[in-house]
């Protein structure tokens, strides 16, 4: 039993070693110094905010009154519910091939999905803006477009008349409330038939992506639809619109510009860009924040 007593001696060494001290060539340990982070609270800074939506504001209606025909522009920041606008309520001004999101939503309104031949067509009528395609789709849709528009309380939108698609007229506010269902879903939309949407708006061939997506950077995703046509009995002007969401790292843009009386598209096109670029590039800074330390808590 000898062996006994020497595991007790040899634990109570260890222990009495301990309590003095380390053992013999065992390191001791450094704590690692305390680093205390400063403490700071962020606010939203609304007066700086309004600053700069008035600079934004005014720099835009500058830069338009430089510019020829008419034009309107709608813009809603999902994440901070900020708003800009000039004749947002202006409903008089047609959505050429812009209509053709509406014709597609109206169409997979409460379908379960579409056939091989209708995705085609889709596909067709939003990525490369087809016009046969929208007039197959617009011949199975087009009387009950008006409801549709009721359904999704675009008030401010009139279809066109009998089988010109083109001849809708519309609101930048309604591209907006037409963006913002398609978003967020309601009004007997499900999930899938919006990806379908807005998957295919995504997917708009290169040389029709102008337009609203000037306000994105690098790192943004785009969905947009554009519209342009001549107007021979309008002393040979053109309309030119764009609208669409722009999405990326702390913004939800979405953003409509319609213009009228444009001597050409390009004229259009230049303007719609110009009023985009400058939101995009200054967004941020309408949505402003302060930094202050954090209050000390008070001694006993």
């Amino acid at each position: 039993m000898w062996w006994r007593w020497l595991v007790v001696v040899v634990v109570w060494g260890l222990a009495a070693g301990c309590a003095a001290g380390r053992l013999p060539g065992v390191p001791g340990v450094r704590k690692a110094p305390v680093t205390v982070g400063r403490c700071v609270l962020k606010f939203p800074d609304k007066r700086a905010g309004r600053a700069a939506r008035d600079r934004l504001e005014h720099d835009i209606e500058q830069y338009l009154s430089r510019r020829p025909g008419r034009i309107a522009y709608s813009m809603l920041e999902r994440d901070s519910g900020i708003t800009l606008g000039r004749g947002e309520h202006q409903h008089d001004m047609i959505t050429a091939s812009g209509v053709k999101v509406d014709i597609l939503t109206a169409l997979v309104l409460g379908r379960g999905g579409l056939g091989e031949e209708e995705r085609d067509l889709a596909e067709r009528m939003i990525i490369e803006s087809d016009n046969g395609a929208a007039d197959a789709l617009w011949g199975r849709v087009g009387g009950a477009m008006g409801e549709f528009y009721r359904r999704m309380g675009l008030t401010e939108t009139i279809p066109g008349p009998g089988v010109f698609w083109g001849g809708t007229n519309t609101s930048p506010a309604d591209r907006i409330r037409l963006l913002q269902v398609l978003v967020e879903g309601g009004e007997g939309l499900s999930g899938r038939d919006r990806d379908l949407v807005l998957g295919l708006m995504g997917r708009v061939v290169k040389d029709q992506s102008w337009g609203v997506s000037a306000a994105a950077r690098p790192v943004d995703r785009v969905a947009l639809k554009n519209g342009w046509t001549p107007r021979p009995f309008i002393r040979n002007t053109w309309a030119v619109t764009s609208y669409g969401r722009v999405v990326g790292p702390g913004r939800d843009l979405l953003l409509a510009v319609q213009t009228d009386e444009q001597p050409g598209e390009g004229a259009g096109i230049e303007t719609i860009e110009g009023v985009a670029r400058m939101i995009g590039s200054r967004l941020d800074e309408l949505s402003p924040t302060m930094i202050r330390s954090c209050p000390r808590n008070p001694g006993p």
